[in-house]
């Protein structure tokens, strides 16, 4: 079973902190590929509070079973209920506020392995850039998925069981097809080919990512994933029903309204941060998809942390 080590790393000391393992600083401490804890077991540690945070590689599923708790997602709050499950992608400030005695797990999975399933699978979830909250209905066909994070918690708390990581990752493949295959349920068009849209997508969202700062146009974005510009917009309206040019804006958007909620830098050194060259322009560039400028949208969401 895995030990903490005896004096929990130093946080780095970027404005929103970035950790691998809540409280242990920007280092994967565990021999596994994922790591499962229950929410008691965590959030007693923290008095049932986990301040807003992010993690760097790693891929956060809560499943809360009982109880209520308040989520913090990039500056806004919002509640999560029994029977939820919430995904969180890596670089998202997240946070939370349980009732003490809520139930339930948390499974950190490292991009690595999350990878490796999607591959496997035809799977998605890789993709995701902004975190998303599924229910679990009230039917037996989903009764699995309940009992699927305990034995994966149960497995995970037994290192010498034989084939103990094929085990646990079969375990999380079922809870990860799931989950992908109730996001894809909700989505109101799908395109003729959902396999190569889906890997189209995934491709995309993955090169925002890493380039948003750069400010590409579409075509740059459509030619490294080997298509044309008028088929990415069509995989990005059915898979998101944004054009590819609003996906690569909101994400620089994001971006900026983090720095503005949690970091007391000036609107001219996060403009610089974000690639623009103009810091007025980030101002025009910022109010025409906020509504607000980067001094009223600071004003208004009050303090930083």
């Amino acid at each position: 079973m895995h030990t903490s080590p005896r004096q929990p790393p130093d946080k780095d000391h970027t404005p929103v902190p970035i950790f691998k393992l809540y409280g242990y600083g920007n280092i994967w401490t565990v021999p596994d590929l994922m790591y499962c804890e229950t929410i008691a077991a965590q959030e007693k540690l923290h008095n049932w509070h986990v301040k807003p945070h992010k993690h760097a590689d790693l891929f956060q599923l809560l499943y809360l079973q009982s109880g209520h708790a308040r989520v913090h997602i990039d500056g806004a709050t919002r509640p999560l209920l029994a029977d939820q499950i919430l995904l969180v992608p890596q670089m998202v400030v997240h946070g939370f506020r349980f009732d003490p005695d809520s139930v339930g797990y948390i499974l950190t999975v490292t991009y690595a392995l999350m990878t490796q399933i999607d591959q496997a699978a035809g799977l998605t979830l890789t993709a995701a850039g902004t975190p998303t909250v599924l229910e679990l209905a009230d039917r037996p066909d989903e009764a699995y998925v309940r009992l699927s994070f305990q034995r994966l918690n149960e497995e995970y708390r037994s290192p010498n069981t034989p084939q103990r990581t094929a085990q646990l990752q079969a375990i999380l493949s079922t809870i990860l097809v799931w989950a992908h295959r109730h996001i894809q349920t909700r989505a109101d068009t799908r395109p003729n080919d959902p396999r190569d849209a889906g890997q189209h997508l995934a491709e995309f969202t993955q090169l925002i990512e890493k380039h948003y700062t750069e400010h590409h146009l579409v075509a740059w974005y459509a030619r490294e994933i080997g298509i044309t510009p008028a088929h990415l917009n069509v995989v990005a309206q059915a898979g998101t029903e944004k054009s590819a040019l609003q996906l690569i804006h909101e994400r620089v958007l994001l971006e900026a309204r983090r720095e503005l909620i949690y970091t007391t830098r000036t609107i001219k050194i996060i403009s610089y941060s974000l690639g623009f060259a103009d810091p007025g322009y980030f101002t025009r560039f910022f109010k025409r998809g906020s509504g607000l400028s980067p001094k009223d949208f600071r004003r208004q969401t009050g303090t930083q942390t």
